[in-house]
């Protein structure tokens, strides 16, 4: 929609389900309808909620676009929606008015169907129909204003903080800590409410489900802003692992003999042609997997990958655009070149490990 890529998660029928379930109930006591009445009224609702929140991200995707960054696509799924953008926002004024641009959008549309709501004869279709658009869109533009990420209004707390601090990072740590309050107090709210007969015993599991998931987003959220603050940190020159060159048809095993022999046993094994230029590099995984007793009998080039099949890291990138490398061509190598030549290896674990030093790593 408007060059967006929308996705549609499979998730969005249970969804369905357990709403139109809820709300005919409450839409047959309401308008006196049968059975199969209230259930299309609560299919109604069901479309409704999803057009909002759609609508709702298509506010966050073009505001973002009016102010250049690129936009990946729009997901609707089990607990809402979530716009995915290329980068983000260059300054705190930027971030906010993106983050709050989905919350307007749905005010707008909530404050539209309650006026038409009012004026519209009470306890009929119509009248019933806007008041789904109403209850659909004040959900969704109150909810997402609360102050803690993952929501928008945990967006334009990191905005303040980060305008005020100016450490975008701490932003995002704050708004993450508050984003853990919001979900425990939204699980506290949600069981009271059902002790109390105000909920349907029916949308407790779903809304625990929201803060369970609100808790996880407000995680991330302070795992991401504590990894991001040691980008500075990253120096291909440093990190990357250095190279040992053997030519194409050494025996797997003189090729091991002679990177232990050498300065750093760790060395990354390049496989050259006879002019010495790069052609591939030694899989450790697939050298590993070889028996001992075949090593002298098998060539490097049996347990290599072509350096074309790898992504290349120029040597001089800093750390925001290593990340930015690593997030468009995952792998767990990666070529580091000076020019043409090939000057060592990076491992994506020794970038975990330098991001995220405390935490226990697979190599």
């Amino acid at each position: 929609m408007f060059g967006v890529p929308l996705h549609l998660n499979a998730s969005m029928v249970l969804l369905a389900l357990i709403v139109t379930v809820l709300y005919a109930e409450f839409a047959r006591h309401q308008l006196g309808l049968s059975q199969v009445g209230g259930y299309l009224i609560g299919l109604g609702f069901v479309v409704s909620l999803l057009g909002s929140v759609l609508l709702h991200e298509l506010g966050h995707a073009l505001t973002a676009r009016r102010y250049g960054i690129g936009v990946r696509g729009i997901t609707l799924e089990l607990l809402g929606g979530y716009t995915e953008m290329e980068r983000d926002a260059p300054s705190p004024r930027v971030d906010v008015l993106v983050s709050l641009a989905g919350p307007a959008v749905s005010a707008v549309l909530g404050a539209a169907a309650v006026a038409a709501t009012l004026a519209l004869p009470d306890r009929t279709l119509v009248n019933q129909l806007a008041f789904q658009l109403a209850v659909s869109n004040v959900i969704v533009a109150v909810f997402n204003l609360l102050p803690g990420l993952p929501l928008d209004g945990g967006r334009a707390l990191r905005a303040a903080v980060w305008a005020v601090t100016r450490d975008r990072h701490r932003g995002t740590e704050v708004a993450g800590w508050v984003g853990r309050a919001v979900a425990v107090g939204t699980a506290a709210l949600v069981t009271l409410l059902t002790l109390t007969r105000h909920l349907a015993p029916l949308a407790l599991p779903l809304m625990l489900l929201v803060a369970l998931t609100l808790w996880r987003g407000a995680g991330q959220s302070i795992r991401v802003a504590r990894v991001s603050r040691r980008f500075p940190l990253i120096d291909l020159s440093r990190l990357a692992r250095p190279v040992l060159s053997v030519p194409t048809g050494t025996p797997l095993a003189e090729a091991q003999r002679r990177r232990d022999a050498g300065t750093d046993p760790g060395a990354a094994l390049l496989v050259t042609d006879s002019a010495g230029r790069p052609l591939a590099l030694v899989d450790p995984a697939a050298a590993g997997a070889v028996p001992v007793e075949r090593r002298p009998w098998l060539a490097v080039d049996a347990v290599s990958r072509s350096l074309a099949d790898l992504p290349v890291m120029p040597v001089g990138l800093d750390g925001d655009q290593v990340m930015e490398t690593v997030q468009h061509h995952p792998g767990a190598q990666y070529v580091v070149t000076s020019g043409e030549d090939v000057v060592g290896i990076l491992h994506i674990a020794d970038l975990a490990q330098l991001l995220e030093p405390h935490r226990k790593m697979n190599t």
